[in-house]
């Protein structure tokens, strides 16, 4: 007897579609690239070319490259569907949350901004992640007066950790959620003193007395880190500790209730149907 095959005919994505696919995330490579080189530029110039004062000629266009970057996302992202106008609204609520627990002073210096965009990145993924880092940053800094060199790299350092919150959260959805909080618990600790090690970089390069604590022009590698090191420690890593402490009680405290609210959020918002050129 023989058998009957029925062909399925498989519809490949056109040329055009893949290009609407592949825009956003092209873009948030960019941000990538553009962080990098906003926090790095000042070890691959000669000392003598870049000046004393910490960013203070570069910053705004920094953070207008930044900022289109950021809106053009999200323009890539309205128009092939993946977000839509609710989901822009949501963006804009929990980012003036986040700007607004800024203003909540905790124990040691620890304010509450970064357990939400640690939690938000979690559930809504790392593109969401991403857009609320820096927008929440951005409402923060017009809130409590904070606007100065130093917004654009706040503005990419919470970004970062809200979209590697975002990665993990792909990894860690199908555990149990006791454990999952816990994970996600000792990633806001880590957080704590990655952000601050991050920040310090926008203004230590500047700072060149030839001490210690110090960048020396024309240093190898492993003598820069170990400059830095003895600057981090001396300085930040106080006020970082307690950063980590906080971001891991409140995520201990809030995070189950919070991520299942979030995450019942997040997937009202997905898509049903994604549109393409």
């Amino acid at each position: 007897m023989g058998a009957h095959v029925s062909a399925a005919v498989v519809a490949r994505p056109t040329p055009s579609a893949l290009a609407a696919r592949f825009r956003p995330a092209l873009v948030y490579v960019l941000v990538g690239i553009v962080g990098a080189a906003a926090f790095l530029y000042p070890f691959w110039f000669p000392a003598e070319s870049v000046p004393n004062l910490a960013h203070s000629g570069d910053a705004p266009l920094w953070a207008g490259i930044i900022g289109a970057l950021a809106l053009t996302a999200l323009a890539l992202e309205l128009r092939r569907g993946t977000m839509t106008g609710t989901t822009v609204a949501v963006l804009g609520v929990l980012a003036a949350t986040g700007g607004l627990l800024r203003l909540v002073s905790l124990p040691l210096g620890g304010n509450g901004i970064f357990f939400v965009v640690i939690l938000v990145g979690v559930a809504f993924g790392p593109r969401f992640g991403l857009l609320l880092g820096m927008s929440a940053m951005a409402v923060s800094a017009v809130i409590t007066g904070g606007i100065g060199p130093w917004l654009p790299f706040q503005m990419l350092g919470t970004g970062a950790m809200g979209a590697s919150a975002g990665w993990l959260g792909l990894a860690t959805g199908r555990l149990r959620p006791r454990i999952e909080v816990v994970i996600v618990a000792a990633f806001g600790w880590c957080w704590g003193f990655l952000y601050g090690a991050i920040l310090n970089l926008w203004f230590w390069p500047f700072q060149r007395d030839g001490g210690q604590l110090s960048w020396i022009p024309g240093s190898s590698i492993g003598s820069t880190l170990h400059h830095y090191w003895s600057f981090y420690v001396a300085t930040s890593y106080p006020w970082d500790a307690a950063s980590a402490l906080a971001n891991a009680v409140l995520i201990l405290l809030t995070g189950g209730a919070l991520l299942a609210t979030l995450r019942r959020v997040a997937h009202r918002l997905e898509p049903v149907v994604e549109f393409t050129d």
